[in-house]
């Protein structure tokens, strides 16, 4: 059996009138991208500006319309593909669905090489503030934000905090009118000390530091770390085996989740089921049944019981 092709996508999320349809506009009008590549482009959303063909660098391009979420399915989207013979995707993505239905739809040997988010500088906060799951969604993979409609007097920095509380790898551009653009360059420093010979971990801390952990892996390896977490024993576990971690919000209630890791330890069965404690380890990244995969994995060196935090769920802000 062969290998489906290796079908490249480029996704492009935001709101309405959010830039995006402009965007794709200019980037098919330049001859460094639309080269004679046979491009179908999956338009999730109808806006206030239309796509003018006729504009294109070339023929290439074929243009097909998503109208409802209950389209994106593997067999439909494979259809598409055949259909118009393309060798890649460029798909304008509506900002009300869910990133993962399209993650999900995508058939075989499709791969998301870039992925952009443009946002309406005057209406961004209004969405955070009142659609904050939607917004972390769209937030939490994109390679780039794009600050449309920037004005000098906004604050950088409110912008700035929303998009690291999901991702701190993603790059931040400011666009303001006239075509004007500054990219972000406020320096995060992480909240403790990497270079201790202990890590301390503060309470604020934890959501921060489990997700940096994930993303930069090599930057914790060996490491001892000290924080406050709470205590699970599981039977399903390896043996001499708990969980240790904290419950973390992402964006918003619905979306708390248990953060844990494995903490190997020889008297691992003295533990308390759902205790708190301040856990001195050591971190090392190896396989574990317990993930299933390559991951953290903790050796236990010594631990002191205590009172939960003054915040028990964590998260960014």
């Amino acid at each position: 059996m062969t290998n489906p092709r290796e079908v490249p996508v480029y996704l492009f999320t935001g709101f309405l009138e959010a830039g995006k349809t402009k965007f794709i506009q200019e980037t098919l009008e330049d001859r460094r991208f639309c080269n004679g590549e046979r491009t179908l482009l999956l338009v999730c959303e109808e806006g206030v500006e239309e796509y003018e063909p006729d504009q294109f660098a070339d023929k290439s391009v074929m243009i097909r319309m998503i109208e409802d979420q209950s389209e994106l399915e593997p067999a439909h989207l494979t259809a598409l593909l055949n259909e118009t013979r393309a060798e890649r995707v460029v798909i304008e993505y509506n900002g009300m669905w869910m990133l993962d239905a399209l993650y999900g739809a995508m058939p075989q040997g499709w791969m998301v090489y870039q992925e952009f988010l443009f946002a309406d500088a005057t209406t961004f906060l209004s969405y955070n503030a009142n659609m904050r799951q939607l917004v972390y969604d769209k937030l939490k993979s994109c390679e780039l934000v794009v600050f449309n409609r920037f004005r000098p007097d906004m604050d950088k920095m409110a912008f700035h905090k929303i998009v690291r509380g999901a991702s701190r790898r993603s790059d931040i551009a400011y666009e303001y009118a006239g075509g004007k653009v500054e990219y972000d360059d406020i320096q995060d420093p992480l909240p403790y000390d990497l270079s201790a010979p202990v890590v301390e971990i503060g309470d604020d801390d934890f959501a921060v530091w489990y997700r940096d952990m994930s993303e930069e892996p090599k930057n914790y390896e060996g490491k001892t770390v000290r924080f406050k977490c709470r205590a699970l024993v599981r039977k399903k576990l390896p043996p001499h085996s708990f969980v240790v971690g904290r419950h973390v919000m992402t964006c918003c209630v619905e979306d708390i989740q248990f953060a844990g890791l494995v903490c190997q330890w020889d008297k691992a069965e003295t533990i308390r089921d759902d205790s708190w404690m301040i856990l001195t380890a050591e971190i090392r990244f190896k396989f574990s049944r317990a993930y299933g995969k390559k991951g953290p994995v903790l050796t236990y060196l010594s631990h002191e019981n205590c009172a939960p935090p003054e915040q028990p769920v964590a998260t960014f802000y």
